[in-house]
């Protein structure tokens, strides 16, 4: 059976006798539909890059990098393959918005994994693409000083997704439980069509850190992690603009990554360090090359990931003073995590 055979296949199943699994909830099995393909693809996907030595594009290890040994760096073009033919199994399809800046974005980080594109034309680029989506997302609505506050998370975060896929599987755990958490909030909230858009983008996380896990076999590269960063940031505006999650949920949910990322180019800034270099300061590097080691590192990583999520999402269900606080209690424990974290760091062995 050819592609086309298959996916008119799997239509007439989630379409049988009239059946819309968006909106119908008689048989909870074929909402697993999508979520499974999702998997299935980016694990075959991944599986042939590797074994196939498709695509010869490593990562050389250097001064900056975390690791000792070229690794293959195709594994977004795995995870995003897995993402895209899942999305075309949705009754309903996420915006031609989203179809758009996803193809721009993984054609020019693609570009940028085989032949490092200088920096500024890059966040150039990055930029207007943020500025473009929430002008057409929230500008009528919500007025142009939201949108262009939108705009810049957009670009922050996509950035942010980039600097923190550097260790072995911690970008890939952060995207599994991120938007594992999106889709669970979503359903909650009754957006199952939402909740099943997220809950592909986890399950193809799910495939790729098979692989991606300690000792990763492959990294996700740009062609990964930038997209990836502009769904968290897109997806959880739009979360919010359809009445899933409050407009703190996202920054919640994906703040290990925004706290270390923040934080990290703060602190370069005010010694007068040019941030927009590669370094090995971001807090999960320090933490590595403590000796503290990739495995260790990012299961740390995954129960502050969890914790985050699973506090986010309860507190969507309490009353807005509770929201306020679980925010607040988690900037709290944020601040001591990072005097902590300074402190052991500090006189802590630094490894190669």
């Amino acid at each position: 059976m050819d592609w086309h055979g298959l996916k008119y296949a799997c239509m007439r199943l989630i379409s049988h006798q009239g059946y819309n699994p968006i909106m119908n909830s008689g048989s909870p099995i074929l909402y697993l539909i999508p979520p499974f393909i999702a998997f299935a693809v980016s694990l075959g996907t991944i599986s042939c890059l590797i074994k196939g030595n498709i695509l010869k594009i490593l990562d050389q290890p250097n001064s900056r990098s975390l690791h000792t040994r070229p690794v293959p760096r195709t594994g977004g073009l795995g995870l995003m393959s897995g993402i895209f033919v899942s999305w075309t199994f949705l009754p309903v399809k996420p915006p031609v918005s989203i179809w758009v800046a996803i193809v721009l974005l993984v054609t020019i980080s693609f570009a940028d994994d085989v032949r490092s594109l200088p920096v500024w034309p890059r966040l150039v680029i990055y930029t207007g693409l943020g500025i473009w989506f929430s002008a057409v997302t929230l500008a009528a609505t919500y007025g142009w000083l939201v949108a262009v506050a939108a705009a810049l998370c957009i670009t922050w975060m996509l950035n942010l997704y980039n600097f923190m896929d550097g260790s072995d599987g911690l970008a890939g755990g952060m995207t599994l439980i991120g938007f594992s958490c999106y889709g669970a909030t979503a359903w909650i909230s009754g957006n199952e069509a939402f909740a099943i858009a997220n809950f592909c983008i986890a399950a193809a996380a799910g495939a790729f850190l098979l692989f991606n896990f300690h000792p990763a076999r492959i990294f996700m590269g740009d062609a990964g992690s930038i997209p990836l960063g502009f769904l968290a940031a897109a997806l959880g505006m739009m979360g919010w603009i359809n009445g899933c999650w409050p407009p703190w949920f996202p920054l919640l949910v994906f703040s290990p990554f925004i706290v270390d990322a923040s934080v990290t180019l703060i602190k370069r800034g005010l010694r007068g360090e040019k941030i927009w270099r590669a370094h090995r300061e971001h807090y999960y590097q320090r933490l590595v090359r403590s000796g503290l080691g990739h495995r260790n590192t990012a299961l740390i990583g995954y129960v502050l990931m969890s914790a985050t999520a699973i506090s986010a999402l309860w507190a969507t269900q309490q009353h807005t003073n509770v929201q306020f606080g679980m925010v607040t209690a988690w900037i709290g424990i944020y601040l001591v995590m990072i005097c902590l974290c300074d402190r052991r760091l500090r006189h802590a062995p630094d490894s190669p």
